[in-house]
């Protein structure tokens, strides 16, 4: 649930093509309606139910003008510590893949630094002990190695950042991550415990009513973990539980729609909550706003709009004044599951290109009258006023905090 972040890839398109010269084959993103809500001529749209195939779909979809992979995790050391994070790849295509039909044309080859697509990677440490949270980003385009994504086997990749299948086959479920930034060096295998589950309509996520406003959709709620932190050059063994989404499509959100709040939340017993409620201009919640239930034994089931209620009783606000929710109050009455969630950090937010909060917390309540306790994710987007692109360099380098 990522078309926030396909936008902000849409200013850094239009931004940083012009100072890393990305886009010097094709005209600027801008003249060709990207950043509206509809999807722009010569991409795939996600209009119909897919036809899911594993593991081809956990690899690129270059027909769709833009994808995301997204990791995040709560991890445990032996010592006690516990950290957060997230690494999350964007592939965003500055024009269509040639086709059998259309001819790469004249220019196509004059260089080996020209792209069609470039790749962006956001990477966070939630320190909890340390009450410390750290983020970079790094972007580059798709060419002379220097970032991409592959199927078989799986490996997406922005410089020495990356996910890749650790084992060769069609029935890999074992993934490494890599990631570093100054002082923290992650790396991690994961191991599915369950097939990905498909979100909306069979994988089919539509997020308002224009036709190009949907993506296609799977989670994996449950990945193992195992691996290392090296902090400050000191290793740090780690175990825990990581949650997989996956999206492609090729629209963005619908006109009056200006961000959401996202929630993974894995439950100890089992079970997994994942919900968007997507604000609308007058900071409503949108009726296509939507999620899945997943029962520990592997059934799943959507829930709509109207079958999950979410309090926020309380806020935190940055330096510069932007306010976001800080505790919320979740209750599906269906499921008779009442739950309160809790930041483990009141700052977990990422200044990046948008600004956004994502980070880790805390889950505990009931279902059907009997105690749960839990761990999981939050993203919330659209809360911090937009920066100018004139003077913020920052957008097109890599950022640590």
């Amino acid at each position: 649930m990522r078309h926030g972040r396909a936008r902000a890839m849409t200013r850094l398109a239009i931004t940083g093509a012009a100072a890393w010269a990305m886009a010097s084959a094709v005209p600027p993103p801008a003249q060709r309606g990207v950043g509206s809500d509809e999807a722009p001529a010569g991409f795939a749209q996600a209009l119909a139910p897919w036809s899911f195939a594993f593991p081809r779909d956990h690899g690129p979809h270059p027909q769709f003008r833009q994808e995301w992979w997204y990791v995040s995790g709560n991890l445990d050391a032996a010592s006690g510590e516990r950290l957060g994070f997230e690494l999350t790849f964007f592939r965003f295509a500055l024009q269509p893949e040639p086709g059998p039909a259309r001819e790469p044309g004249p220019a196509a080859a004059d260089s080996a630094w020209r792209a069609r697509q470039i790749y962006l990677a956001h990477f966070a440490i939630t320190d909890v002990s340390a009450g410390r949270f750290r983020f970079a980003q790094k972007l580059s385009r798709e060419a002379l190695g220097l970032a991409g994504a592959q199927t078989l086997p799986l490996r997406v990749w922005i410089d020495d950042w990356s996910l890749e299948a650790a084992t060769a086959g069609p029935t890999a479920q074992e993934w490494s991550l890599r990631a570093a930034q100054p002082g923290y060096v992650l790396e991690l295998t994961l191991q599915a415990a369950a097939p990905p589950v498909l979100n909306g309509d069979a994988g089919l996520s539509r997020k308002s009513g224009e036709p190009s406003a949907a993506t296609y959709y799977y989670s994996i709620p449950r990945l193992a973990v195992r691996g290392r932190l090296i902090r400050e050059g000191h290793p740090l063994r780690l175990q825990g539980l990581a949650w997989l989404d996956r999206e492609w499509g090729s629209g963005g959100l619908g006109p009056q729609q200006v961000g959401w709040d996202w929630f993974a939340l894995q439950l100890n017993d089992g079970s997994a909550l994942m919900f968007y409620a997507l604000r609308d201009r007058d900071d409503s919640r949108d009726q296509h706003s939507a999620g899945t239930w997943v029962e520990a034994a592997g059934a799943c089931r959507p829930l709509s709009n109207e079958e999950v209620r979410i309090e926020v009783t309380d806020h935190w606000s940055n330096a510069q004044g932007t306010r976001y929710p800080a505790l919320w109050r979740i209750s599906v009455p269906a499921l008779a599951l009442e739950v309160s969630v809790r930041p483990v950090l009141a700052d977990q937010e990422l200044r990046t290109t948008p600004d956004y909060w994502e980070g880790a917390v805390d889950v505990s309540g009931t279902r059907a009258g009997r105690n749960i306790a839990g761990r999981g994710y939050v993203e919330l987007v659209g809360y911090a006023p937009e920066r100018g692109t004139r003077h913020d360099t920052g957008a097109h380098a890599r950022l640590d905090r």
